[in-house]
């Protein structure tokens, strides 16, 4: 049987019943690695804020091969740093105080992607009856989807950059004098989410108030980037965006081996959820460079939401040890990039 007809005959994740074994071992394995540590995440967040600012200096100072290797470097470490965002969704608020204000100030907002882009939406991807839905707001069945789907999502990324500086320098700015211009550029503009269908609801309370700090900072900070262009030299912000731009593309691309994507809208059980999610353990070796952040184990983290992700590897390797080869568990496991995009575009080449 080819891999095509593999694909095609493989049950539907919404059939697949709950392996209580499983999450059971999930849970009882793995209690006394759930706090947050801050002495592992604040320098792991500062450094690679620092490194990757310092090297996108290169890139716009230096002449070159040396400009082109301090881009890279910046892609690199500035990717880490803003996938803390995902970090800060799901440890408690009271878990490491200020990590949340110091990331916006130093990542989020020069990079304008504060933290309300991902807050109060990542959540609902993670919701039971949500998951793999038309309802959730990151997933697509992009493997039901046709073959040109792949490189549009990925240059919709490339785009980014552009696009967020027009949200927070002008619309944002002028939804506050528009009214259904705000509603509009909050229920579709203010989320990363991939599916075209979310909208996003209104904000409220504490949160609401967290909102319009970061919104004003983001607007300040357009507004510096675009005056400084105009009035001095646009070639710094050209760097500078360049470089945001292939973090979103980096990122994109992790999102498409993130998940099989092979779910058609129904409700799904959470070992359904787990086996619809990837996991590139060891011994990969490039997986903690493209999926950083304890990304490379995002089948366990649907399994574990609130496992920071210091904690992963030796939640996976707790797992692996007591469920053993050919377990449920071993069946999100796979090898590396290559092989799940190689998957990805086989079988949106599958006649539906």
């Amino acid at each position: 049987m080819t891999v095509q007809e593999r694909i095609a005959a493989a049950p539907s994740l919404a059939t697949i019943p709950d392996d209580k074994d499983m999450l059971r071992a999930a849970v009882e394995l793995t209690r006394d690695l759930a706090e947050a540590r801050p002495e592992i995440y604040w320098p792991d967040m500062l450094v690679s804020a620092g490194i990757g600012y310092a090297a996108m200096a290169g890139a716009i100072l230096l002449p070159g091969w040396q400009a082109w290797v301090c881009a890279a470097v910046a892609v690199v470490f500035l990717y880490r740093a803003l996938l803390f965002i995902h970090e800060l969704t799901h440890i408690h608020r009271d878990a490491l105080p200020g990590f949340r204000f110091v990331w916006n100030v130093l990542v989020g907002i020069p990079i304008l992607t504060p933290s309300l882009m991902y807050e109060g939406v990542h959540t609902l991807h993670h919701a039971r009856t949500r998951y793999g839905t038309q309802e959730d707001p990151e997933y697509l069945p992009l493997a039901l989807m046709k073959p040109w789907s792949l490189p549009l999502f990925i240059l919709v990324a490339a785009l980014l950059p552009a696009a967020l500086l027009v949200r927070y320098a002008v619309l944002g700015p002028l939804g506050v004098v528009i009214p259904p211009l705000r509603r509009l550029v909050w229920a579709r503009a203010s989320s990363l989410s991939i599916n075209p269908d979310f909208r996003r609801r209104p904000p409220e309370g504490a949160f609401a108030r967290m909102v319009v700090a970061q919104e004003v900072g983001a607007a300040l900070w357009g507004w510096f980037l675009i005056y400084t262009a105009w009035a001095y030299d646009w070639r710094p912000l050209a760097i500078g965006m360049s470089v945001i731009s292939a973090v979103a593309v980096f990122n994109q691309i992790r999102t498409l081996v993130a998940h099989l994507w092979e779910n058609d809208g129904a409700a799904m059980t959470v070992t359904g959820q787990y086996l619809d999610s990837v996991n590139v353990p060891p011994p990969a070796l490039l997986s903690p460079l493209w999926a950083p952040v304890g990304l490379r184990y995002h089948a366990l983290h649907h399994l574990l939401p609130s496992m920071p992700y210091h904690a992963l590897g030796e939640c996976h390797r707790r797992l692996t040890a007591h469920l053993g080869a050919g377990s449920t568990y071993d069946g999100a496991n796979y090898p590396g990039l290559l092989p799940l995009l190689a998957r990805l575009a086989r079988s949106t080449m599958l006649p539906r």
